[in-house]
């Protein structure tokens, strides 16, 4: 009986057995099939993601300095002040800029009264020029009638002059004629071949002819000392003539006074567009010695109090721009193999935990090391291949930062989908 029990338990028990190890495998299998779909997934993930541990947030640190030199009387701001663009940050001593101002503005006064006065002299030397060079030419024209007249007069004394010397070689052709008719009358007197009626005759026309000799001889004279007298009056009116000329001559530099009172004016222009100059730098200057807030953000490294002096492009404190900012990741060389600008990325923040999104903007030509004081020199034959790192930067998305809970230098860690 008790045989027969055992048998029957074994045939109950048999296939139960049976049946549990075929459920463990089954659930094994499972279990299995599970880790290995999950490895892929996590893996397949993994192969779309590039991530670095070496990022940092980098934004715009912008050098507050001052333009001018000056006494520092106040510094509006300290360290870690919010502060917005245009709010003063430091006044300085405007004193000294407000004189300059003053004698600028002098100065530009007095250039353009200069100004004022050169223009009057440009229609007043035009008039005078006009005038002389007129009358210049009308007392040319004067002169050179003058020595027409004049020319006209010698040329009339020298024909009466030739016509006096020839009448007195008549003359004397004739006394000499009648000198001779005396000599032979007279001995034909003597001899009674004439009357002394005729001798008489021979002797007065003898005389007359010596009475015209010495009046042709007068009229010649008279007509020598006319030429003298014309000639003079030539010399006189030519003298006049070369006058005039160079009066005329004088007269016509004229136009060249005109245009250096013309150009007087050029340079009053010039010297007012100098002095203009001056002024506008003079008010910049004023307006430098209010120093402001170029940007938007928090000071920082702040290196100025009052009662100093400070010289011109002194750096006075920092600005941290929290509106532009990004991350600046390095990336292994090998992760850039599928990387491309415009990829999203995730950016996860060690500082607030939070996670922010991001594109690839820009990838560095170079590696860090290459940038760096010292680049490596791989010539020596100690090269080791080191697996270098390219910066890359990533710009974050708009609207993310409104907080301003993002700063310069925080720890991230960007994930680059490179993958669709």
């Amino acid at each position: 009986m008790a045989q027969a029990t055992e048998t029957e338990t074994y045939l109950v028990a048999g296939p139960r057995s049976r049946t549990s190890r075929v459920v463990k495998w089954a659930v094994a299998m499972i279990v299995l099939g599970g880790i290995g779909a999950g490895t892929y997934m996590v893996w397949n993930r993994l192969r779309q993601v590039e991530s670095t541990d070496d990022a940092q947030i980098d934004g715009t640190i912008v050098p507050v300095s001052s333009r001018v030199g000056g006494y520092v009387i106040q510094v509006l701001v300290g360290d870690q002040q919010y502060v917005k663009a245009g709010e003063t940050l430091v006044q300085l001593d405007k004193r000294d800029y407000d004189v300059a101002v003053a004698r600028a503005r002098a100065n530009l006064a007095d250039a353009q009264a200069a100004l004022r006065g050169a223009q009057n002299s440009v229609p007043v030397a035009s008039i005078s020029t006009a005038s002389a060079l007129s009358g210049a030419r009308s007392a040319r024209e004067d002169a050179a009638v003058a020595v027409s007249w004049a020319e006209q007069q010698l040329g009339a004394a020298q024909a009466r002059l030739k016509l006096a010397e020839a009448n007195v070689r008549v003359a004397l052709a004739n006394r000499n004629k009648a000198d001779q008719d005396v000599i032979r009358y007279k001995g034909l007197v003597e001899k009674d071949e004439i009357s002394k009626q005729n001798y008489d005759q021979v002797v007065a026309a003898a005389q007359a002819a010596e009475a015209t000799v010495e009046a042709q001889q007068a009229a010649a004279a008279e007509a020598r000392q006319n030429v003298t007298a014309a000639e003079k009056a030539v010399d006189q009116a030519r003298a006049k003539l070369q006058q005039a000329d160079a009066a005329v001559e004088g007269a016509r530099v004229g136009p060249s006074q005109v245009k250096l009172a013309e150009a007087g004016v050029a340079v009053a222009a010039a010297q007012i567009a100098q002095k203009k100059a001056d002024l506008d730098q003079a008010e910049l200057n004023l307006s430098y010695s209010t120093i402001a807030a170029p940007v938007e953000g928090i000071v920082g490294r702040k290196a100025v109090d009052p009662g100093q002096n400070i010289a011109a492009g002194q750096q006075l404190m920092s600005i941290v721009n929290l509106d532009d900012i990004w991350v600046t990741a390095n990336f292994k060389e090998t992760q850039l193999k599928n990387m491309r600008i415009g990829q999203k990325v995730d950016i996860e923040v060690d500082g607030n935990g939070r996670t922010y999104t991001g594109k690839i903007e820009r990838i560095s030509g170079a590696s860090g090391a290459r940038f760096s004081l010292l680049p490596p020199e791989n010539a020596t034959g100690n090269f080791v291949k080191v697996v270098q790192r390219i910066p890359v930067r990533i710009s974050i998305d708009p609207g993310q930062n409104g907080d301003h809970a993002l700063r310069p230098g925080m720890s991230v860690t960007p994930k680059v989908h490179v993958r669709p």
